[in-house]
């Protein structure tokens, strides 16, 4: 069986997850921790944690009884007390964490009662805090602080470098294809790729890294972003070893959808400059990707994982 180390975090790796576990893959995915805001930001505060909000999410896209276990999970208490807010999917792991004394334990605890269709791996098992150096000058302590301030994202690091977890890096080292996911480049892709244990792993390794690229650009991270412009920011962060191939969408969208998220959410298509990723020497694995749902522009995950199987096998 093809085994797969897929880094990201947050919503585009989940949902990455629910068209990979449908195959037969050997998938580990690997989390990126520094999430800050909201609920999680509470309990890494009061708990002392790594973040759990991400992990609570790719937990449930791995699950076999993804709807119901998502229902469970994402519940929000909405209470006067100290609860309010919180998803008991986040409680569920800091508790394990309490029990079983890491993030992995907890995962391992909580995967024995969901029977998961793969592996979740915590980057780290520290409280990690992401720093954003912006284009003004300006340095943003916090993901969440990051991803709200109106400044370009000119790069990110950690206020004290995390150790990563060996689970991470044993997943590494067997994997057959390591797989960045779409998703936030600066807040939840490349926050794997500045833990310099992770790199160095993959400067060791022999497997195909692939890169699913965004459908839409993101406000102060990739404004007027090309595919190009995404796979040289990851490799800016990556070591010796570059992107081998990039999945990319063909599909189309209707101007109607595409003008909502230019004028509610300033996000843009990227633009697909084929000339530019044949000379990096980067292979292509194109679709139509399009997925709509209530509006929302999604990656068909399924058909990404069916490309992303032909291209290994190829």
């Amino acid at each position: 069986m093809t085994k797969l180390a897929v880094l990201g975090g947050g919503t585009g790796l989940s949902i990455l997850l629910r068209g990979l576990k449908k195959l037969p893959f050997d998938i580990s995915a690997i989390v990126s921790v520094c999430d800050d805001g909201s609920s999680t930001g509470r309990l890494r505060k009061e708990f002392n944690t790594p973040a759990v909000g991400d992990i609570r999410k790719v937990l449930i896209s791995l699950s076999e009884n993804e709807e119901t276990v998502k229902k469970l999970l994402d519940y929000r208490f909405d209470t006067s007390s100290d609860l309010d807010g919180h998803a008991l999917g986040n409680l569920l792991l800091t508790g394990a964490d309490h029990v079983a004394g890491n993030m992995s334990g907890a995962i391992e605890l909580i995967n024995s009662l969901l029977n998961l269709k793969g592996k979740v791996i915590p980057l780290t098992e520290e409280n990690v805090t992401l720093v954003g150096k912006m284009y003004g000058g300006k340095t943003v302590v916090g993901e969440h602080n990051i991803t709200e301030s109106k400044e370009k994202i000119k790069d990110v690091f950690y206020k004290k470098m995390p150790k990563a977890n060996e689970e991470v890096l044993e997943a590494i080292k067997e994997a057959d294809a390591i797989i960045l996911s779409m998703g936030s480049l600066f807040t939840s892709i490349i926050p794997n790729l500045i833990c310099k244990d992770v790199v160095k792993e993959i400067d060791k390794s022999t497997a195909k890294i692939i890169y699913v690229c965004n459908i839409m650009t993101q406000p102060g991270e990739t404004d007027d972003f090309s595919v190009t412009d995404h796979v040289k920011l990851i490799n800016k962060y990556l070591g010796k070893r570059k992107v081998d191939a990039v999945v990319l969408n063909n599909g189309s969208i209707s101007p109607e959808i595409i003008k909502k998220y230019e004028t509610t959410e300033q996000k843009d298509l990227v633009k697909v400059d084929r000339e530019k990723i044949n000379k990096m020497n980067v292979d292509i694995i194109e679709n139509d990707y399009i997925l709509i749902e209530n509006e929302i522009i999604r990656h068909n995950a399924l058909r990404v994982a069916i490309d992303v199987i032909s291209y290994l096998l190829d």
